[in-house]
């Protein structure tokens, strides 16, 4: 039975002896008042002192009321509670990333463009995953794993964040950027292991066929989802740069082999997700945090620490002081 946040009665039934107190003051100020004699006199002027100590007589039962009602709440066991709780991850998943960086994505379909639309989704899905382990391979016409498989999620957010355009050969290598993740998980002893592919475009460059690829993850029993990032129509994609060095933009047609993306999740038991803006590109990460959950086993402690003892202390003090006061101060009235 709580009482406060902290403060609990293990036993509560036994308050209902409480009922008790009342019926035995009503028994023995009114009932057992009948059942005593009285004494008729004409004048009590020789008895005023013992006339006080008659008066606070019934102090003496007051105080064995209050030891009974003491030592009933101390039968309730009122205790403090305190609750502590570890968490325990049972089974972790390790995720690699693999982000197309090719120039395309710094199309301008998305805000600000394709690529730092990205990078801050992909951020805020690291931080929601506290108990896994996350790696990141980036991939334009060759392919580089930038963060080995890791559990800190420093290193893994800072890695994100430097992600850009122009380290790697030009090009959309699907078939590398697939392969480099694979083997990073290849290795994994996880019971979960996880590719997230995203790109912006169709496989163009490479040397390592997206099919051969995907049947490594199949065998390997990885599963990768897919992410096709890019509006439906046309989008601004860089073509060159202006004489001071600034990239110049204009409108061509978003080409993403959607086919080749399905065929990748199919057989691996992902799933593809198509991001056409950055409030859709969201939605995709949050739908796969949910579909790849960490079993977090949260184990709790509870202790106890008695309150008992005090009030069964102070009942029989008392006891102990009712029985001082009756064989002294009110010795010659019992």
């Amino acid at each position: 039975m709580k009482l406060l946040n902290n403060l609990e009665l293990a036993n509560p039934e036994f308050l209902w002896l409480l009922v008790l107190i009342p019926l035995l003051a009503i028994w023995h100020f009114v009932m057992r008042k009948k059942d005593t004699a009285s004494l008729t006199i004409s004048n009590t002027k020789g008895f005023g002192q013992q006339s006080i100590l008659a008066k606070l007589k019934p102090l003496l039962y007051l105080l064995r009321l209050l030891a009974l009602t003491a030592l009933i709440i101390a039968l309730s066991r009122p205790r403090d509670v305190e609750v502590s709780t570890k968490t325990k991850t049972t089974r972790g998943i390790d995720i690699v990333m693999a982000i197309d960086v090719s120039a395309s994505m710094l199309a301008k379909d998305l805000r600000p463009n394709r690529l730092e639309a990205l990078k801050n989704v992909a951020i805020k899905f690291v931080n929601k995953r506290p108990n896994d382990r996350i790696g990141i391979v980036e991939y334009a016409g060759e392919s580089f794993t930038k963060t080995p498989i890791t559990s800190d999620k420093r290193i893994v957010i800072n890695t994100i964040r430097k992600l850009r355009w122009g380290d790697l050969q030009g090009g959309t290598a699907i078939g590398m950027g697939l392969g480099s993740a694979v083997n990073r998980l290849k290795d994994s002893k996880a019971k979960s292991k996880v590719i997230i592919l995203l790109t912006d475009g169709v496989n163009n460059s490479g040397f390592v066929d997206p099919r051969t690829a995907t049947e490594l993850a199949k065998e390997l029993g990885l599963k990768v989802y897919t992410i096709g990032l890019g509006t439906n129509g046309t989008a601004l994609f860089p073509y060159a740069k202006s004489p001071s060095g600034e990239l110049l933009f204009k409108n061509a047609p978003v080409e993403i082999d959607e086919k080749l993306l399905k065929y990748i999740a199919q057989e691996t038991d992902g799933k593809y997700f198509r991001a056409t803006d950055n409030e859709k590109l969201a939605s995709i990460y949050d739908e796969i945090n949910k579909l790849e959950k960490t079993k977090v086993e949260e184990l709790k402690y509870t202790n106890f620490k008695e309150r008992y003892r005090s009030l069964v202390l102070l009942a029989g003090f008392l006891i102990l002081f009712e029985m001082l006061l009756r064989f002294t101060i009110f010795r010659s009235f019992i």
